[in-house]
């Protein structure tokens, strides 16, 4: 049961994705040593300009000679709203001035600049050959997925809901991950508001395997061997994991935010756009707190994102949480300090360890 079309498309050994959690958190040592204990590793490159992607994929390449992949964010067209940004900053100000952040030059993103990144990060992954690339908020053009089918560079989509999973299918791609609202971080959400994307994992899976031939991946919450044998019994073909791996030792996490993680109640995570202007799922804080009556107001993402910037470098820098953002899925009193081989290990073993009595 644990070998299947999906281990044998990514040629891994186990049915475990790592999921790629961009800012820093997927460290070359956390894709590799996954990579190495026979899941898949992935490079969260959401943020990574394209020479610091180019010199990942190259420490990667060095640390393993097993498969791992790429993900990217797919660039959304975003209006600058004035308005929007003057009542923002607004508010960031007191923030700033708890944070004693001074002489700030905010250089705000562009549609144009953003397009280009994306086709540069796309040029070097086929310059690299690197064996899987994924993409979350969006799908990719027809264009860009013959190139990367050219070099049999397989593609991953993201997907929150059936019509969104049908459309990534419809457009060739090999494989796509459903997103269940347990999830941490950011929602991968394209083509259905926010609202109508809070779909469980469970409710999820079964719906989108009868309506694509593809094969499924399933995230969200899932932390150990009983979410991986559930996500398979429901028809998916293997499990991606975030939170799980955002604690283990190769993480690139700041200490704080693990520490977050291990000592959170299931009823501290919540959703909230405060930090980057899409919606995302992380613990509670003083910042999204306080934020949420602004939540209808908030720029949207990358700009929102980029003027909480400073704050959030900041507050990570005096090792102060409560204006960090501290992603993660519904389920923080699974989380554990361990090696990413460990916890590949343990979860395998629970899994073949389940013994369902009808």
């Amino acid at each position: 049961m644990l070998k299947n079309e999906i281990t044998r498309l990514i040629k891994i050994e186990h049915p475990i994705i790592q999921a790629p959690m961009a800012g820093g958190i997927t460290t070359s040592r956390l894709v590799a040593a996954v990579s190495n204990s026979g899941a898949l590793g992935m490079i969260g490159a959401g943020y990574l300009t394209p020479s610091k992607l180019k010199e990942q994929i190259k420490e990667v390449k060095q640390l393993t000679s097993e498969c791992y992949g790429v993900n990217l964010f797919v660039p959304n067209f975003f209006e600058i709203d004035e308005a929007k940004i003057k009542k923002t900053n607004q508010l960031l100000s007191k923030y700033k001035v708890e944070l004693n952040i001074q002489d700030e030059n905010i250089l705000l993103p562009s549609i144009e600049n953003t397009k280009q990144t994306f086709m540069e990060q796309i040029q070097i992954i086929m310059e690299e050959k690197v064996p899987i690339c994924s993409f979350t908020f969006g799908v990719p053009s027809k264009e860009v997925l013959n190139e990367l089918r050219k070099l049999n560079i397989i593609s991953i989509g993201t997907a929150t809901t059936v019509k969104e999973a049908m459309a990534i299918e419809e457009l060739g791609m090999n494989a796509v991950v459903v997103q269940g609202s347990e999830a941490g971080g950011h929602r991968g959400n394209f083509l259905n508001a926010h609202e109508e994307s809070l779909i469980g994992l469970m409710s999820l899976i079964p719906q989108v395997v009868d309506r694509v031939k593809i094969p499924v991946i399933a995230a969200g919450g899932i932390m150990d061997g009983r979410g991986l044998m559930a996500s398979l019994s429901l028809g998916a073909c293997a499990v991606q994991m975030g939170t799980a791996f955002l604690t283990c030792e190769e993480s690139g996490a700041q200490p704080i935010h693990k520490e977050a993680i291990l000592e959170a109640k299931d009823e501290d995570i919540t959703l909230t756009n405060a930090f980057s202007g899409k919606w995302a799922r992380g613990i509670k804080n003083k910042f999204i707190i306080e934020m949420h009556k602004n939540e209808t107001d908030i720029p949207i993402f990358p700009i929102q994102n980029t003027l909480t910037q400073s704050i959030r470098k900041t507050s990570s820098d005096q090792h102060n949480k409560e204006f960090m953002s501290l992603w993660s899925g519904q389920s923080p009193l699974l989380a554990r300090t361990e090696t990413a081989e460990a916890l590949i290990q343990r979860i395998i073993k629970e899994a073949k360890g389940i013994n369902i009595n009808m």
